[in-house]
């Protein structure tokens, strides 16, 4: 192992630290939220219109993806 490498073990469970799980989020809560559907081709529809919203808004992907907890502190 290089020494410019630290290895940080994390708990096997840690969805705030995997950034897509806010996307989901996001996405359930803002797009997904109170519906029902139909049939699975449905469903496929209804997410792909969603995600689709989602990765044209540059700025809520932008904020809802960010971790600035894990940017490097300049001293």
């Amino acid at each position: 192992m290089p020494n410019s490498i630290t290895l940080l073990p994390l708990p096997p469970y840690t969805p705030e630290l995997n950034p897509i799980e806010n996307v989901w989020a996001y996405l359930r809560a803002n797009r997904l939220a109170i519906s029902v559907f139909e049939n699975y081709d449905d469903i496929v529809a209804r997410c792909c219109e969603a995600w689709n919203f989602f990765a044209n808004d540059i700025e809520t992907a932008r904020s809802v993806t960010a971790r600035d907890y894990a940017k490097a502190v300049k001293k």
